[in-house]
């Protein structure tokens, strides 16, 4: 753990580019067992492939990955992406979404915080939080603390359901600005390549520009 600590402050050391945090909040209960769970874990493959292949986003982009079923966990810190492999997804148990979000709060706050100390300027974090269901524990005051932080422009949350079972209702309670997308069917690979080319425009452009999302491009995966 310690010399993962290292690696990455040598990271910001070694490679002074403006970042893009950005931590995957992934639904892996029970209910995404079977196709689900592999296409899931087929388009976060691919989108960190797409960040590989890109000249500037490699560089650029910061990826943590935290799963809930069962439990809640970082499964992914952040680091160089030349240096991450896309973690096993198996899907298990319950909904814990309200404790994977306070988790990965954390993780961007503590990644921020490296920023800083490093002289590394960083765009606003982005948050991905797909589910399938709703979340089985209490998501209250996680969820105050994601609008506090996106009110303030600290933060940028996609909410993304999986199905038609997915509570939308609770995942726009992490996002007072932009209401949840329900993902047509299992479209993983087209959210995630969708996904990818926004992060690579933002690694393009200057901290404190306004990020212009392809809205049009949301159509290929999304139900608007």
């Amino acid at each position: 753990m310690q010399d993962d600590y290292l690696l990455r402050q040598e990271d910001l050391a070694e490679n002074p580019t403006t970042r893009v945090p950005v931590c995957l909040v992934l639904d892996v209960s029970g209910s995404m067992d079977g196709a689900p769970i592999a296409e899931l874990q087929a388009g976060v493959k691919m989108f960190f492939d797409a960040i590989r292949d890109d000249e500037v986003a490699q560089y650029a982009a910061e990826i943590c990955i935290v799963t809930f079923g069962g439990t809640a966990q970082k499964v992914l810190d952040f680091s160089s992406i030349s240096r991450q492999d896309v973690p096993p997804l198996v899907a298990s148990g319950m909904t814990p979404m309200g404790h994977a979000v306070g988790i990965a709060l954390d993780l961007l706050e503590a990644r921020k915080a490296d920023y800083q100390r490093a002289g590394v300027d960083y765009f606003q974090p982005w948050m991905v939080l797909m589910t399938d269901g709703e979340p089985t524990d209490d998501i209250e005051e996680v969820a105050t603390r994601v609008s506090n932080l996106i009110n303030q422009r600290k933060l940028t949350v996609f909410p993304i359901a999986i199905g038609e079972a997915a509570n939308v209702q609770s995942l726009a309670r992490f996002s007072p600005k932009l209401p949840p997308l329900r993902l047509q069917g299992l479209r993983f690979n087209e959210f995630f390549d969708w996904l990818s080319r926004s992060v690579s425009q933002a690694s393009a452009s200057t901290p404190g520009d306004e990020i212009k999302l392809d809205v049009k491009g949301i159509e290929a995966w999304a139900t608007i």
